[in-house]
């Protein structure tokens, strides 16, 4: 089952990937009301997803933001991704939930769907040709894979994959990949000539000073032929 919006001809997928920890607040601000602004403008700017990734936040709190999410996208065309918890993105109505490495293995989770008929998109972040073809194997919508290039956030993940490799696993595997790791205006475009249906970033649209023109710079983009 891959979401209509993963389903793009020639503008590629843009994805906003959450990190309350990394907003600039003012003076004696709060990181739940700042993130839940930050989801607001991202869905005025237009962007395809917004996966919200607050690994530390409670269930009830997580919860409570994904709920304030889904409710801001309604009418949009902006669709809600939960990382990790399918519970939270079954309660609170999201369009799909992001897997990670250390969460509930794909297959259980694509063979639970097919058995409840629940429409919930699945997709699963990998680093390497061999888990994105596993990943297609076990029914995944859709690819994360990085880190690309170079960023803080993924440096646990070791070495950046580069261009090279992100190109090996768009031509391995028939799932919509999205680039992830250090992207940013600059070299978004590499990354879809590389064959990438898209981009997935924190810091390129959380950080942007003018968020629509980011976004409408980057939908100019052309993906590959």
């Amino acid at each position: 089952m891959i979401p209509p919006t993963l389903r793009r001809d020639s503008n590629p997928i843009l994805c906003y990937v959450t990190d309350r920890r990394s907003l600039v607040l003012a003076a004696g601000g709060d990181f739940a009301p700042a993130l839940a602004a930050m989801i607001r403008r991202a869905i005025a700017a237009g962007v395809d997803y917004i996966q919200v990734r607050e690994k530390d936040l409670a269930a009830r709190a997580l919860a409570d933001c994904v709920s304030a999410a889904t409710s801001a996208a309604l009418g949009s065309a902006t669709r809600i991704l939960v990382n990790d918890r399918l519970d939270v993105a079954l309660a609170t109505g999201a369009s799909g939930v992001h897997l990670g490495e250390t969460s509930l293995p794909l297959a259980a989770v694509t063979a639970w769907r097919s058995k409840s008929r629940t429409e919930v998109s699945i997709g699963v972040s990998c680093h390497s040709l061999e888990s994105c073809q596993a990943a297609e194997r076990e029914g995944a919508d859709y690819i994360l894979f990085g880190p690309v290039f170079a960023t803080p956030s993924k440096q646990s993940f070791g070495s950046p994959q580069g261009l090279e490799r992100l190109t090996r696993v768009c031509e391995g595997v028939r799932l919509p990949v999205l680039a992830i790791g250090g992207i940013s205006e600059s070299n978004a475009g590499a990354c879809l000539a590389a064959g990438a249906a898209g981009i997935a970033a924190i810091r390129l649209f959380q950080e942007a000073p003018d968020l629509a023109a980011t976004v409408s710079r980057l939908r100019a983009l052309k993906l590959s032929a």
